[in-house]
């Protein structure tokens, strides 16, 4: 698909749209019409006070024709409407999400709310202006309303501390998350963690002196207990000398892979404060695991879980992905089977995302995926065993612009998901690839970053550390700090 645009401002909201349907495209500007042989071809060009948008696709030739408005915002959103209904037309099927491009369909609901402060109306907004399925509708609002309580209860000087292990045993084929392979990485290792047990040190610090209140805490990947047992246990030590956790509200940490959490590491992660894992099998199927590049099988899962329950974990997540190569609607269920029957407080359904840099793409093993929309019909089961959906976001290039859901046994919610996804929290990051979001009380954000490889994170750690100071510089900005 070729997308000509004449005389607009801005390309990105029609070039988002356009990749939900197909994601062979280009963009080019109307002085350049006259030289393409494109068959498909998107051309939206606006003279004066008229926008004309035309589609030839498949030797069909759509069109509309819109009055051109003074708010930039509204004629975009009145152009990608124009474009969604000649797309559907074109292509014979409609989007459950409709025209939302977005990965935050819940803060896009509760902005509205704020706006019109009515729920029906926003979930006729919803319905009417973006063609959303009213299945959709109800998961968003579903979701909006369960968080609500806990986001009003958000102060503007609260934060989540975020810290990243980007080390991983192998790495799975869907996968393009920084992560180094721990098996011939182990020099790398040693560096990493000592630089990030001061950086821990060094933001403990800086929270003190922006007068921020910890709430949460996560350490993520990668895969956190791909680093030794030593390795792990000093990284947490460090945290617990450096922060209070007794006014901590949730502490997590990622065992993700059976083949890397041993009870060892499991017994350091609950004695030195966590009360939340994430264990997560991804399917149970072991044909579909050795697909994927997982060394682990399902029963090594279910005996890593096990031992988190023996050593006394309360709440675990466990994460499962609907359209996993090899995969068929029967696995995926058996799969939400295994994890109710398990009593898992969590369980996160993933959408498999097709991204460039995963070997799936790159090898190109794709399958054609018609199934995932039939795997997450299967969620019902979730909400017939008491378990509710509490955060969500998408992602580009998510099978057939579907979605990714926490789902949560009552009262088992995880704060930091929701404040993460939801950019309603300041979230302060150590390690590589971690980014720090300091939000404001009026909802503006500023983003501060560390440098994303573990090799450029020990080469330049100086300035990761002199990045932390603007934490402090963006807190006084927001008025958090008075000094």
């Amino acid at each position: 698909m070729l997308i000509i645009l004449d005389n607009l401002n801005s390309h990105y909201e029609i070039e988002q749209l356009t990749r939900m349907f197909t994601k062979d495209l280009s963009v080019v500007y109307g002085a350049e019409k006259q030289h393409t042989e494109q068959a498909d071809i998107l051309t939206v060009s606006r003279r004066d006070k008229t926008v004309c948008a035309e589609l030839t696709f498949n030797g069909k030739v759509y069109t509309d024709t819109l009055e051109a408005d003074d708010s930039e915002d509204k004629m975009m959103l009145d152009i990608c409407a124009a474009v969604y209904n000649m797309y559907t037309e074109a292509f014979g099927k409609k989007l459950a999400w409709g025209m939302l491009t977005g990965v935050r369909p819940v803060r896009l609901m509760r902005n509205l709310y704020k706006k019109h402060g009515d729920i029906e109306k926003v979930k006729d907004i919803f319905k009417n202006q973006y063609f959303v399925t009213d299945e959709k509708i109800k998961l968003c609002s579903d979701i909006f309303s369960l968080q609500k309580d806990i986001i009003d209860n958000c102060r503007p000087n609260d934060y989540s501390l975020y810290i990243s292990i980007p080390f991983c045993p192998t790495r799975c084929s869907y996968c393009s998350f920084v992560s180094v392979g721990s098996t011939n990485a182990t020099k790398l290792m040693e560096q990493y963690v000592e630089k990030l047990c001061e950086e821990i040190k060094y933001t403990a610090l800086t929270a003190q002196k922006a007068k921020l209140n910890l709430k949460t805490i996560y350490i993520g990947g990668g895969t956190p207990t791909a680093v030794s047992a030593e390795q792990l246990e000093r990284i947490m030590q460090t945290v617990k000398d450096n922060f209070d956790l007794s006014k901590v509200e949730e502490y997590t940490v990622e065992a993700g892979r059976p083949d890397c959490t041993t009870r060892e590491k499991l017994q350091i992660i609950k004695k030195l404060g966590a009360d939340r894992v994430s264990i997560n099998p991804q399917t149970f199927s072991d044909e579909v695991l050795k697909a994927i590049g997982r060394k682990h099988t399902h029963q090594d899962f279910v005996e890593c879980y096990k031992t988190a329950r023996e050593i006394g974990f309360k709440s675990i997540n466990t994460d499962l992905i609907a359209g996993l190569p090899q995969d068929t609607v029967e696995g995926f269920e058996n799969s939400l089977k295994g994890c109710i029957e398990l009593g898992a407080e969590n369980i996160t359904v993933h959408t498999l995302t097709l991204k460039r840099a995963s070997n799936i793409v790159t090898n190109n093993q794709n399958n054609s995926y018609a199934d995932v929309e039939q795997m997450l019909a299967k969620n019902a089961m979730l909400g017939e065993n008491g378990y509710v959906p509490y955060y969500m976001y998408r992602q580009k290039s998510t099978l057939q612009s579907l979605e990714n859901v926490g789902f949560s046994q009552p009262h088992h919610e995880s704060l930091y998901n929701i404040y993460i996804m939801e950019e309603i929290q300041t979230i302060i990051s150590c390690g590589a690839g971690g980014v720090t979001k300091v939000v404001g009380s009026d909802g503006e954000l500023k983003r501060i970053y560390n440098y994303k490889y573990p090799t450029e994170y020990v080469k330049d750690f100086d300035t990761i550390l002199a990045r932390k100071d603007e934490v402090i510089d963006v807190c006084r900005q927001f008025g958090f700090l008075n000094d």
